[in-house]
């Protein structure tokens, strides 16, 4: 009786679960009835809403197949799914979608592969219907978890685990596509999620042998690599969600890279992480790069204690994506960018010293190791420095370079950052070399319109300074920036090696006409460079490269900044040279000695030819021909060769053949129409004590008090004068000479303010004294000339001026005398 019951009631069943079991076959394997899923397609157009119990319906059937392990039919019913899903676009496939992700969710959470690629497969074709309306309730939070633990797939047979894996990303990239277009599923982006989808991805694309993927730049991989090799597929999901990352979101789905990279030690070696930050560089919006700077800049601080070796690879990560960064703009970070790079290059020299100070009593092999590991960090800091600031616009790059110099320790100024105190002379000279390294490379193809513009006073004044520093290789890297600052046509390298030039006209030397304001710089700074140039080449320690180095430095401000009063100048400065080398009166070796000579002839070569006065070359080429035959330690191809064994022991007094006569070259000159009044007084620098500073290993404060009291008289009121000494006579000369002292400092205070000072600030200076002076006169005139008063007027006080009010006429009160 049951039995019939239930047979005469399954004709009552509802229309729509008698048209999905009519889907189903007898046998499985027979596949979809595809009349009968035709009908019941046509039942859920006409009728939307039996979707949801279409859907709710087919979900209890599914969930049963797969308890009782009747996969044929889950294939079946996910088949029917998906094409219902296809069909029905309408609202009410809302609620039909719920229940299709809850079967969905449930072939995800079984154990077959088969189930989880076929849900995978399921979601996939959701992801890529594009929806009318937002959802306001839908969350993907399990599928997340799920795709990315499939991600994870540790299967002992490698087709089906490569199989579970490619499923898990296809996955995620189907979560990806669906919720980053919904504003209303911005919780996808939240820490949780991406650091669950970043490491999958990343996971994936570590295991990569293909070396066509590494490259950084998109790749276009056939369609069965993309279906095969998981790697693959992880980088195109991985371009894809950085493409669609907004800028807020930047920073959640940069941490779990930094974090996967820190946990797997992919910094050192760091061809895999360099390859990541491309692909990021690559994928995001140019607008967006400045943020990945930020997070590896912010990383790099968090491993400032860290081994060398892994900052060094972090630093070079940064280097690659500067490179790329660096061709658009960086927006704000691009002092930050120095700043951050300049604060560790300082902190590496701090390691480097301590590690040599700590092994210093048992010299290591792990001391050694850690030191040049060091080393590695210091060059890739200065790489990245050189590189970002040589791609920069040139505005930007004049900051950068006033920026560096700023931190270079100068003795005897308290501009830099840096605590010389706590570094040692050692290591503020580590510092001062390594910043100029730096500094040389952001300079290396700068050109400026103006030379004022390349080398301001708050640049040029710290640079010479350290340009007669004991240290050699200080003063080549001094030499070096200024040589490429000046160098505004590339003639730099055809002047290239000390040399005596036989025809300076097949250099095809590129030279324009002077500018004003160069000619105004020179004026303003010449005598500063020619000073440098000469007390540099008065050093001990020069070695061939400084000579080489400083002969560059002479012919390019010959090309670039020398009219006719310039041009004397340095004649001067050579034929000083030339007698500081003769004189010797600081004691300077045979080979220095020979050295400036050597420099003399070479650049007064150099500079007759370019002048082009007959006479004047005449005379250098005879004394360098006398040289070659006489003397040949006196030019440049032989005392700075190699093993060069011909040096004297000792320069005697020199003929005049092997020396440059000055009065030879101003009656030459002369004869051209130079004025030559200047070349009969001798070149003598102006030496300062902040250029005794500047050679000093050590700051030693002194006092130097040298009073000379009316040296001008004759002996006869010297005598007179020393009776007349008293305490009241020395204290009144002492506060004299004060007095007078602070005079001489105040005016030459005004002097150099008007000298360096810019037009603007003087004129706004001379404005506003005069704005004063004008209302002084204001107020004395106010208070001196008033308005005569009215013959009826009232005096009253308004806002602290005199005024009269004047009173009608009928109201006023005349004496009795003049009414009648």
């Amino acid at each position: 009786m049951p039995a019939g019951v239930c047979g005469c009631c399954g004709a009552l069943r509802p229309r729509y679960k008698r048209l999905v079991d009519n889907i189903f076959p007898e046998d499985p394997k027979d596949g979809l009835v595809k009349a009968d899923m035709e009908k019941l397609t046509f039942y859920a157009v006409s009728a939307p809403e039996k979707l949801d119990r279409i859907g709710t319906y087919l979900s209890e059937r599914l969930s049963r197949d797969v308890v009782r392990h009747r996969y044929g039919y889950v294939f079946i019913a996910m088949e029917a799914l998906d094409q219902l899903l296809m069909a029905c676009h309408s609202q009410s496939i809302k609620p039909f979608v719920e229940s299709f992700l809850q079967m969905v969710a449930k072939l995800l959470e079984s154990g077959e592969p088969e189930l989880q690629v076929l849900g995978t497969n399921s979601f996939v074709k959701f992801a890529n219907i594009e929806e009318d309306t937002p959802s306001y309730h839908r969350r993907y939070d399990f599928f997340v978890s799920r795709f990315s633990a499939m991600c994870h797939s540790c299967h002992d047979n490698l087709e089906t685990r490569t199989k579970i894996r490619v499923a898990g990303i296809r996955g995620i990239q189907g979560v990806v596509r669906k919720t980053v277009n919904d504003e209303l599923q911005a919780i996808i982006w939240e820490p949780q999620h991406m650091h669950k989808i970043v490491p999958s991805l990343l996971f994936n694309m570590q295991g990569s042998e293909d070396g066509d993927s590494r490259n950084g730049a998109p790749s276009s991989p056939t369609n069965g690599d993309k279906e095969e090799n998981p790697a693959t597929l992880a980088e195109n999901c991985f371009r894809e969600l950085l493409g669609r990352a907004a800028y807020g979101n930047m920073n959640n789905a940069l941490k779990p890279l930094l974090v996967h990279l820190d946990s797997h030690g992919l910094w050192d070696p760091n061809e895999f992480s360099i390859n990541c930050f491309k692909i990021i560089m690559y994928s995001i919006q140019a607008q967006h790069s400045h943020r990945v700077i930020q997070q590896i800049l912010g990383h790099l601080d968090y491993h400032r204690k860290s081994s060398p070796r892994l900052r060094a690879g972090i630093v070079q990560v940064l280097l690659e994506t500067v490179a790329i960064a660096a061709k658009g703009s960086v927006g704000p970070t691009v002092l930050e960018v120095f700043n951050t790079l300049l604060k560790h290059l300082r902190m590496s020299v701090d390691f480097e010293l301590s590690d040599r100070r700590s092994s210093s009593g048992s010299a290591t092999v792990n001391a050694n190791s850690k030191e040049s590991d060091e080393r590695i960090v210091q060059n890739a800091i200065i790489q990245t420095i050189g590189f970002f600031g040589s791609n920069l616009p040139d505005y930007q790059r004049a900051e950068i370079m006033m920026f560096i110099m700023g931190k270079v320790p100068v003795v005897g100024t308290s501009s830099h950052i840096l605590d010389t105190n706590q570094l040692g002379d050692h290591g503020t000279q580590r510092i001062q070399v390594m910043l100029l390294r730096s500094l040389l490379m952001v300079t290396s193809g700068y050109k400026a319109k103006t030379i004022n513009a390349a080398l301001p006073a708050l640049f040029l004044d710290p640079l010479l300074s350290l340009s007669v520093m004991d240290d050699s290789e200080l003063r080549q890297l001094v030499l070096e920036i200024l040589n490429n600052l000046v160098d505004r046509h590339d003639n730099r390298a055809k002047l290239r090696g000390i040399r005596i030039i036989p025809d300076v006209s097949a250099l095809k030397i590129k030279r324009e006409k002077i500018p004003r304001q160069d000619v105004s710089f020179m004026k303003k700074h010449g005598q500063q460079l020619y000073k440098h140039i000469y007390l540099g080449c008065k050093i001990e320690d020069n070695v061939e490269k400084n000579f080489e180095l400083l002969y560059t430095t002479l012919a390019l401000i010959t090309i670039e900044l020398a009219n006719e009063e310039v041009i004397i100048d340095l004649i001067r400065l050579a034929i000083a040279l030339q007698d500081m080398a003769i004189l010797n009166e600081d004691s300077l070796s045979t080979f220095n000695r020979c050295g400036v000579m050597a420099l003399v002839a070479a650049y007064l070569n150099f500079l007759s030819q370019m002048i082009s006065i007959p006479a004047f070359c005449q005379h250098v080429s005879k004394v360098i021909e006398t040289r070659h035959a006489d003397a040949p330690y006196f030019l440049p191809e032989n005392i700075f060769r190699e093993k060069y064994s011909n040096i004297p022991r000792a320069v005697e007094k020199l003929e005049k053949d092997f020396i440059f006569l000055p009065n030879v070259i101003a009656e030459s000159l002369g004869g051209s129409g130079y004025s030559v009044d200047r070349l009969s007084v001798p070149y003598v620098p102006q030496v300062t004590d902040d250029d005794n500073l500047s050679r000093r290993k050590s700051i030693v404060d002194t006092v130097s008090i040298q009073v000379d009291l009316l040296s001008g008289q004759s002996q006869q009121d010297k005598t007179k004068l020393a009776e007349e000494i008293t305490f009241e006579a020395l204290k009144k000369a002492i506060d004299a000479t004060g007095l007078e002292e602070q005079e001489k400092e105040r005016r030459r205070q005004v002097i150099e303010k008007f000298q360096k000072a810019p037009f603007e600030e003087i004129a706004a200076n001379c404005e506003s004294k005069s704005n004063m002076l004008h209302e002084k006169l204001a107020q004395i005139l106010d208070l001196t000339i008033r308005p005569p008063p009215s013959p009826s007027g009232a005096l009253s006080i308004t806002a602290g001026h005199n005024q009269y009010q004047s009173v009608p006429v009928y109201e006023m009160k005349f004496p009795d005398l003049c009414v009648y």
